[in-house]
């Protein structure tokens, strides 16, 4: 697992031992940011299911301000530890070692509102992570033109709305799918 591009590109980041960790794949991160393009530089983002941070850190390196990782399992969480430590990141990436459905009823620790929010939950649950946006997903978490990207497997049906974001196009790679979810009245990708 490596860093694609930007100001960390090349890095070799510390990656699970266990299948239980499921990284977005290289492919996959591509096509994410090259979906974000130029909504990148400057963001703040949010890291739902971070894992080993891989995402995150891709996003700093590409030129968003602040990341929030939120990740609950042990073993992800030392593992983003160590590869902020490895990339020599500092403030501008917050880790949150709660389960999202915690961190999602605890306003006062955001760090935002965010102007990305990508969630990567396990593919067997994604209907329960859907469920958990619908009930409790404040619209404070999204900045007024937000994006909200949830990564899933091809197969798994995903609601026209999540919280205060509306379902504006799907993207397959393979046997994985990010669906792109952005506030009403703002530009589809």
């Amino acid at each position: 697992m490596r860093v694609i591009a930007g100001n960390y590109r090349g890095r070799r980041l510390y990656g699970p031992r266990t299948e239980r960790l499921r990284p977005t794949s290289d492919r996959v991160r591509e096509a994410l940011f090259s979906i974000l393009g130029n909504r990148l530089p400057h963001s703040r983002f949010l890291d739902l299911y971070a894992g080993t941070g891989a995402v995150g850190i891709e996003a700093l390196s590409r030129g968003a301000d602040h990341v929030t990782a939120v990740e609950s399992n042990r073993d992800a969480v030392t593992l983003l530890q160590r590869n902020k430590q490895l990339c020599q990141i500092g403030q501008e990436l917050t880790i949150h070692p709660h389960t999202v459905e915690q961190f999602i009823r605890r306003p006062d620790d955001w760090d935002g509102p965010y102007d990305v929010v990508f969630a990567d939950p396990p593919y067997a649950e994604t209907a329960t992570f859907s469920s958990l946006l619908s009930e409790s997903m404040s619209a404070a978490l999204f900045a007024e033109d937000a994006w909200l990207i949830v990564e899933h497997g091809e197969k798994t049906a995903t609601p026209m709305a999540l919280g205060p974001t509306t379902l504006r196009r799907h993207y397959h790679y393979g046997d994985t799918t990010l669906s792109v979810y952005s506030r009403p009245n703002h530009d589809e990708t």
